[in-house]
């Protein structure tokens, strides 16, 4: 399956990051796709997941105070509830497991979870909306480019509502719409070719460093000996 469209700059960040199959290919979504990851690692991996979004969401919501205009103010609003939506998925995962909203809340922070939120937040508070942009499009862009993939590719599993939801044509049309957003910021503040720019390269290394920190995310699925979840170094 070949990328999908999501933007100009999106296609030339993807490329230039070394570690994008590490996290789009990450044994952890091959084991959703044939369903051989184990349950306990998914929901450590849905808890942690969980507290990831309130984050996410928190920094979506910092970039309407740092756009530029209302269409920039808007699109990041729409991201921020979008996010604040998704996290009904993973309470209703647990749920069913009869894992409580409680029990989630109550969930320690995991060093990856640590590192990649405060790392994308950090890019909020001390840069502009560009270097927001780069750090968060990870994520939202990833998500999508896996669940297109494994829609198309996955049989039976029992992960195959996971992956509905981020094969699906409204999360699709979320990443179409931020890859729109990022390539109309660039323009804006940086011309008509972005990767012209002196910044080129300091958006591209963001970029790199939040896909790292997405595929040692993952690792938060892998369960030690007993079935118990392992968290491992980032």
């Amino acid at each position: 399956m070949t990328a999908p469209d999501y933007g100009r700059a999106f296609a030339l960040w993807r490329a230039a990051s070394p570690a994008w199959e590490a996290y789009v290919r990450h044994d952890f979504v091959e084991g959703l796709k044939t369903g051989d990851q184990p349950r306990a690692g998914f929901l450590n991996y849905l808890k942690q997941d969980y507290l990831f979004l309130l984050h996410f969401a928190r920094a979506w919501a910092l970039a309407v105070a740092k756009a530029g205009d209302i269409e920039e103010m808007r699109a990041a609003s729409d991201m921020t509830q979008a996010i604040l939506g998704e996290t009904a998925l993973h309470v209703g995962f647990c749920e069913a497991e009869g894992i409580p909203r409680a029990e989630i809340m109550a969930a320690e922070e995991a060093l990856q979870n640590l590192a990649y939120t405060r790392y994308v937040l950090e890019a909020g508070y001390s840069g502009d909306f560009l270097d927001l942009l780069a750090a968060l499009a990870p994520c939202v862009l990833g998500y999508g480019e896996i669940g297109a993939r494994l829609k198309a590719e996955a049989g039976e599993t029992p992960y195959r509502a996971w992956i509905e939801a981020y094969g699906a044509e409204d999360y699709q049309k979320h990443c179409r719409e931020v890859g729109a957003l990022l390539d109309r910021a660039l323009a804006r503040r940086l011309g008509p070719s972005p990767e012209a720019s002196p910044r080129w390269p300091d958006l591209t290394r963001r970029f790199a460093t939040a896909v790292r920190l997405e595929a040692a995310f993952w690792d938060l699925g892998a369960v030690a000996e007993g079935g118990a979840p392992r968290e491992t170094t980032a």
